[in-house]
């Protein structure tokens, strides 16, 4: 009756009694591989961290640097300040930036393209540098240039801005670091591109590009000048439809033949007088001439020279590019950041207004002279001749 029982409780040891063994340690097997495992779920949980953040920086919506305006689609973050917005005014009325845009409604494409990222390249877009280009698509505006970089994008070495930054025209005075920060990031080996179809006529354009870098590379794609005039009007008669026609652009006096160079559609394709500028501050070896006829004929081909100036492993070859019937151009199989086929937006490859042909065979006689001036500059015959 007076025991106690103690159940469950261990009595404190008695004195002098031996200590009890410690609790046995893991195998040091098995601590090495908890050790990897926690530190595979920190790297595991950094990543997933990492690729949120870059692409949160890279969704539309968000204000670039320097600028307050909503953004439009990008393939890397700080694209949104370059929205062109349309100037006020009545139905129809462009403003100067659209005038001299080649990108008209670049957001509509046929299904996921390059400026829509994917979960991988959303993830790179937070790795690497941000760097100055070192290659530059110049020109000219409704020669090719949105399919020349399209095209381009597809190589696992080339970096693009998907929209025209217009640094060396418009934006000049924003300076070199506002520049870079619309760059995306890239790693070593890779190329940093953009295009903007109007550096080629601005006159200030290769003297800032020079004070960059007098090594930056430099790519300009042409086309038949009349055939390009024709298409540069009916982009903007899509927006304008209350515009006077062609053939009343084209001339200063329609029963002289006096053509109106003043006209930019007209001005643009005097290829030769642009060059002249260029040439000033970069070696003919520095600038590549593209053919936009062969772009569309032999993208692959094109592609393969483009490449070769860049310093890039042919990986661009004909097994990226089928031929579409419907839209008269050659589309990418898959494009960068997707598994579909890709082809240009809905505006590219418009039908063009018929212009009567008298027009236009005066207009290939005012062409001729400075294409064959242009010719011997590039040490290429284009054809249009």
């Amino acid at each position: 009756m007076g025991q106690l029982r103690l159940i469950g409780c261990r009595l404190p040891d008695a004195p002098g009694a031996p200590a009890a063994p410690p609790p046995p340690l893991l195998p040091p097997g098995r601590r090495r591989l908890l050790l990897l495992l926690l530190l595979i779920m920190l790297a595991v949980w950094l990543c997933m961290v990492y690729s949120c953040a870059a692409a949160a920086a890279a969704s539309p919506g968000l204000p670039g640097p320097g600028s307050s305006t909503p953004g439009r689609r990008a393939h890397g973050p700080a694209l949104s300040s370059l929205l062109l917005w349309r100037a006020p005014g009545s139905k129809g009325q462009l403003s100067p930036e659209q005038e001299g845009s080649d990108d008209d409604d670049e957001a509509e494409d046929d299904g996921p393209g390059p400026d829509s990222p994917g979960a991988i390249s959303s993830f790179f877009n937070g790795s690497g540098t941000k760097r100055l280009p070192q290659a530059l698509i110049i020109g000219v505006k409704k020669g090719g240039t949105r399919a020349l970089l399209e095209f381009l994008r597809v190589h696992p070495d080339v970096r693009a801005v998907g929209a025209e930054p217009h640094f060396f025209d418009r934006n000049y005075q924003r300076g070199l670091t506002w520049y870079r920060d619309l760059m995306p990031r890239t790693l070593d080996g890779q190329i940093t591109m953009e295009k903007t179809p109007s550096y080629f006529v601005t006159k200030e354009a290769p003297a800032r590009i020079s004070a960059m870098s007098k090594g930056t590379k430099l790519i300009v794609v042409v086309r038949d000048p009349v055939t390009r005039a024709i298409s540069d009007y009916t982009q903007t008669l899509s927006k304008k439809p209350d515009i006077p026609t062609f053939e009343s652009l084209t001339f200063k006096n329609r029963t002289t033949g006096l053509i109106d160079t003043s006209w930019s559609a007209i001005q643009i394709g005097i290829y030769a007088k642009h060059l002249e500028n260029w040439l000033l501050y970069f070696p003919i070896g520095q600038i590549l001439f593209v053919s936009g006829e062969r772009l569309i004929s032999d993208p692959a081909g094109e592609l393969g020279r483009v490449q070769d100036f860049l310093g890039l492993k042919r990986i661009i070859t004909d097994k990226h590019f089928y031929f579409n019937k419907t839209k008269g151009f050659p589309c990418l199989k898959k494009a960068e950041g997707s598994s579909k086929p890709h082809c240009l937006g809905k505006t590219k490859g418009r039908t063009h207004p018929n212009i009567d042909q008298k027009v236009v065979q005066r207009l290939r006689e005012f062409y001729r002279p400075f294409n064959m001036k242009f010719y011997q500059m590039t040490g290429q015959d284009f054809g249009w001749d």
